[in-house]
């Protein structure tokens, strides 16, 4: 009989199958949805870094009381609510978020060389100065270009301590669109003219970085952070949220964000194949794939609701084999990542292009 004929689909596991891994047991059956193949366990020191989604990871791993790395915290006794406006204790170094791989080649040329931070561009109105990669770390700006340089440089060398001290460096990728200097080709945090500095078309290019370019900027910042720290390990995630809004001639928002997610699903992946130190975590599959019927998403369709963060984060910690639960101490550093957590807009700097939404 031909069901007795070996073939590459004879005795793969139920994982394989739609209908046993999926469609039989349910979205709260799934099993085995990810193993880490990296050398990972609770002793080990995490770095977070990456966009908006990255920080639900630093939360996590402080609510499970692992070794989450916090190597620029807040002064003294900075009450919470006003470390996380100037964002303290949001990754595992004050950098804002980093939304594209050109910009963590950025960070990473930094980190390597603190001197390197002269070369970025500092934007100046009405009197207040703002580094262009992180130009909403300080709410009020920077008195002066002087200052301004020197927090980036204090920045970059918490970043340089996050690489050298970590065992695993979580990076989640976010974004493809980007805005870069024509002249130079440095990266922006955000739209110049947007939450900070004035557009010129002259000066400013979109970019809207393809699956080589992506691969290529990654390739480089690891290379970097790897004569900085040669045993470090990557895991990568995608973030599952959508774009606010693209900067892409006649391309809807929706086939704008399937775009992106895309390649950086790609690149994710196949840099995982390549290297035996790089990982990837599917929290994009887990949010956003067809059995969860987008019911992890809040109303407006954008943000990831608190159950589908903890339904994330249990998959997270299954599949490295860490069983720690959520701590209920009330310590600050916990008290702080929640408040992140709920306001998670003032910590989410391209949520700001809303209000260029003409409806």
């Amino acid at each position: 009989m031909r069901s007795e004929i070996e073939n590459p689909y004879t005795n793969l596991p139920p994982s394989a199958f739609w209908r046993s891994a999926i469609a039989d047991v349910g979205l709260f059956g799934l099993q085995d949805l990810w193993e880490g193949k990296l050398d990972i366990n609770e002793t080990c020191r995490f770095a977070t870094f990456g966009s908006c989604f990255a920080q639900h990871i630093s939360r996590a791993l402080v609510e499970r009381k692992l070794n989450w790395i916090n190597a620029e915290p807040a002064p003294g006794r900075t009450p919470a609510s006003l470390a996380s406006r100037y964002n303290y204790g949001i990754f595992s170094a004050r950098t804002a978020n980093i939304y594209t791989a050109r910009q963590l080649l950025e960070w990473a040329k930094l980190a390597n060389a603190t001197e390197y931070a002269e070369n970025i561009e500092v934007w100046e109105d009405g009197g207040c100065f703002r580094d262009s990669l992180r130009p909403m770390i300080e709410p009020n700006g920077f008195k002066d270009r002087t200052q301004t340089i020197a927090m980036l440089q204090s920045t970059a060398r918490a970043f340089r301590a996050a690489i050298t001290e970590a065992d695993v460096f979580v990076f989640t990728l976010g974004l493809t669109e980007g805005w870069e200097n024509k002249k130079n080709g440095q990266p922006y945090g955000l739209c110049p003219g947007t939450l900070a500095g004035t557009y010129d078309q002259e000066t400013h290019v979109f970019k809207n970085y393809r699956y080589p370019d992506v691969m290529a900027h990654l390739e480089e910042a690891l290379e970097i952070l790897w004569t900085l720290n040669p045993s470090l390990q990557f895991l990568f995630t995608v973030s599952p949220v959508p774009l606010t809004a693209t900067a892409n001639p006649g391309t809807h928002v929706l086939v704008a964000t399937t775009y992106s997610k895309s390649v950086l699903r790609a690149v994710a992946s196949d840099m995982a194949q390549n290297h035996s130190r790089i990982d990837y975590f599917p929290s994009y599959e887990i949010i956003t794939g067809t059995p969860t019927r987008a019911m992890f998403f809040e109303p407006n369709m954008r943000s990831v609701s608190p159950y589908g963060v903890r339904f994330v984060m249990e998959h997270f910690f299954t599949g490295l084999g860490i069983s720690a639960p959520p701590s209920s101490e009330n310590d600050d550093e916990k008290q702080q990542l929640e408040m992140v957590a709920d306001e998670q807009d003032v910590v989410c700097e391209e949520m700001i292009l809303e209000q260029y939404n003409g409806r």
